[in-house]
């Protein structure tokens, strides 16, 4: 089934630059073929297209339910020799798979959800050989507070501004966000180099669904977000925080 116009409009910013850092890792080595690492991997949406392209990619996510369906999809793509499904942690990874032994380690949405996000990024650090690098994807917090004020839920805005997780309520399904200052920090104290930043879904979030639901529209949105994603002043209010970091 063919990703929806919306998915590929909120993706397209991560794969371009995830693209071009593969590109770059397979020059610096040698090798076509790359040992990836998608930590909180789920079902595949990262991992089977990277599999499709060549690379041979492990998938670490504590959900039993998603690896098997990881496995399925795999296998109807033609790809399972490819993808490996292990249960487990980001935080664990060293343990389950060793050390050293990655290319590229993705880890996409999950450090709003882990206990101790310095340690999952230490387990991204432990996986990674010394000249690799990680993907980081993150929810920001100042999207959210524009979302809810937009949405005429000032209190909850308020409360995410203010809230130290930058959450805007109990029924937030996400038990923290970032701020761009506080993020670099966690990275470098883990002993990690950013050498890329990016702003993701900075408009895709907020028009309205009929544009992105439509070939051009999407088109024309997602060069929108292409053009805006290294801005400061845009990427200051896109929804996710793109990372891209080697070992110090």
């Amino acid at each position: 089934m063919a990703e929806h116009p919306r998915r590929q409009v909120r993706t397209a910013v991560v794969w371009e630059v995830l693209s071009e850092a593969l590109t770059a890792r397979q020059a610096a080595s040698g090798h076509e073929t790359l040992d990836v690492v998608d930590a909180g991997g789920g079902t595949g949406g990262f991992a089977v297209p990277l599999a499709e392209q060549g690379h041979r990619v492990t998938v670490v996510d504590p959900s039993p339910d998603a690896l098997a369906a990881l496995t399925r999809r795999a296998a109807e793509k033609g790809v399972g020799g490819r993808v490996t499904a292990v249960q487990g942690d980001a935080a664990g990874m060293a343990d389950l798979l060793g050390v050293a032994g990655a290319d590229v380690v993705l880890c996409h949405g999950v450090l709003e959800v882990v206990d101790d996000p310095a340690e999952a990024l230490r387990g991204v650090v432990a996986v990674l050989r010394p000249d690799g690098v990680a993907s980081v994807l993150v929810a920001q917090r100042s999207a959210a507070v524009l979302a809810r004020a937009v949405a005429g839920h000032v209190d909850d805005a308020r409360r995410a501004l203010t809230d130290p997780d930058g959450r805007w309520g109990d029924g937030d399904p996400l038990p923290r966000r970032f701020d761009e200052k506080p993020l670099l920090a966690l990275f470098e104290g883990v002993g990690l180099r950013v050498h890329a930043l990016h702003g993701v879904r900075v408009f895709a979030d907020l028009v309205p669904g009929a544009i992105a639901d439509e070939p051009a529209g999407a088109q024309a949105l997602r060069d929108l977000e292409a053009a805006a994603t290294e801005d400061p002043t845009f990427r200051a209010v896109a929804a996710q925080l793109h990372v891209l970091a080697s070992p110090a």
